[in-house]
């Protein structure tokens, strides 16, 4: 078995979503002074590379203590969406996606990460997509763009409202 890092790298200069504070990471311990090295981090939970639990958009959802840890692994399957502004159930049409499946859509967004556009005007799930996932049982949606739709979020709201965890900023 391979692994592969999707994650962005984390540091004070991580993105943040536009409208939140900017994230904080500073030096709290010296080694030369205290004997070891240590930071203080301030940030909004949803900076960088991160999971939505269902908590994030459904009333008394799981909190992600809360999801047994072999919900965070599976076979994976991954969807090339690479060139369009719509993820569309069209392509799923030869995915062969398992029970307990990991959807990774690749949208090749993720090249402009750290943008403005970033966060402004990548594709988004249509709610069709997401319907074939909740219909499939997948365990997750991982993605290489901020998120899966807009507000409202009703891509959010029906994969979470069904356990299925969201991973974005890959």
């Amino acid at each position: 078995m391979k692994f592969i890092d999707l994650t962005q790298p984390f540091s004070a200069t991580t993105p943040v979503f536009p409208g939140d504070p900017p994230l904080s990471f500073e030096p709290c311990a010296h080694i030369e002074k205290d004997g070891y090295n240590d930071h203080e981090i301030t940030m909004k939970m949803h900076v960088g590379t991160h999971m939505d639990a269902p908590l994030h958009m459904i009333e008394n959802g799981k909190r992600m203590a809360e999801i047994p840890v072999d919900r965070f692994m599976g076979p994976g399957v991954v969807v090339d969406a690479r060139g369009k502004a719509i993820i569309d159930a069209d392509l799923l049409v030869n995915a062969k996606i398992s029970e307990g499946a990991i959807m990774l859509v690749a949208t090749g967004y993720d090249k402009k990460y750290g943008s403005d556009e970033y966060f402004t005007t990548c594709p988004v799930v249509t709610e069709v997509f997401a319907a074939e996932l909740v219909k499939a049982k997948v365990k997750m949606l991982c993605l290489d763009t901020a998120g899966p739709d807009q507000p409202p979020y009703p891509v959010h709201k029906m994969l979470l409202g069904n356990d299925i965890l969201i991973i974005e900023n890959l």
